[in-house]
């Protein structure tokens, strides 16, 4: 199939708009080339979460999966024949991404098809490594840098996100039948599964909220210790992403975490505002990243 260069990287601009409402204010920040690289990269990553979702039909899942598995593969022979793998083969050609973690990310989706608890937060981890860690790990090549501890980085920091979505997300996930949070930290707040699936919100819950924010902001601390001064002004994008998500999960806490109300996110303005300040506070050289134990409000 015969794809036009121009027309591909704007198809994957256009889904990067639609559904990265967190991110697609830190792009902006991005060079253009970079931009449009990320874009591609992040379209891709969509894709795999596309298949992943129960309205695709769950049992054509493991095939239209493996049918993007091909095209991968056809992607990194220099023969794709979607739009997103067009765009995305222009990109590997011009920066050094590993195959192997678009293939762990694909590990990731198929997690989703079959497990729909996690008995502990190893095995959660492993989870969001897949699906949200990997994803830095392909984009730090994209950003570029110059010590090996930004892998780290992009390692905790990918945690730290996705545990911030799946406190989040509770009540819609609950609404499809899953439990993210770890069923050991529901016994040890004595707040059930029955409780979680039918949005009973109680005091158990709250604490039960706050020790996962807790480990949050424990792992956006673990990828501020591997992020070197150097490294700063090339990670900006994912540093503005930072922001927004631990913005949010404040947001979360200073009312109690609120979520069965519905999904709790920032307003466009206020995203924007803080892309803004750590842009320019990294450009003045005066970005700080709080390593205060927490501010996260006691109930």
């Amino acid at each position: 199939m015969s794809v036009n260069t121009a027309e591909a990287f704007a198809y994957c601009r256009e889904v990067t708009k639609q559904h990265a409402k967190n991110f697609y204010y830190a792009f902006l920040f991005l060079p253009q080339a970079k931009r449009e690289a990320i874009y591609a990269v992040y379209a891709f990553c969509r894709y795999c979460d596309d298949i992943a979702d129960a309205e695709m039909g769950p049992e054509r899942r493991p095939d239209l999966l493996a049918a993007w598995r091909q095209e991968l593969d056809h992607c990194y022979a220099g023969q794709p024949t979607h739009r997103i793998t067009h765009a995305l083969q222009q990109v590997i050609e011009h920066y050094p991404i590993p195959k192997h973690y678009f293939e762990e990310l694909m590990r990731g989706v198929e997690m989703d098809f079959a497990i729909r608890r996690y008995a502990t937060f190893a095995d959660l981890e492993v989870y969001c490594y897949r699906v949200a860690s990997v994803v830095g790990l392909l984009c730090i090549e994209i950003f570029g840098y110059a010590h090996a501890g930004v892998r780290d980085y992009a390692r905790y920091l990918g945690i730290s996100l996705q545990l911030t979505n799946i406190m989040r997300d509770v009540k819609e996930d609950a609404e499809n039948g899953r439990i993210y949070l770890p069923l050991e930290d529901l016994r040890t707040f004595d707040y059930s599964e029955g409780d979680l699936l039918h949005h009973r919100y109680t005091a158990e819950f709250v604490a039960l909220m706050q020790f996962q924010a807790q480990r949050v902001e424990e792992y956006y601390r673990k990828a501020t210790a591997c992020l070197l001064p150097g490294d700063k002004w090339r990670l900006v994008t994912p540093e503005i992403m930072a922001g927004i998500y631990r913005a949010t999960l404040r947001k979360m806490a200073r009312h109690h975490y609120p979520v069965f109300q519905g999904r709790m996110s920032l307003p466009g303005l206020q995203k924007m505002g803080i892309a803004l300040r750590v842009f320019l506070q990294i450009w003045a050289g005066t970005y700080l990243v709080p390593h205060r134990k927490s501010s996260l409000p006691s109930v």
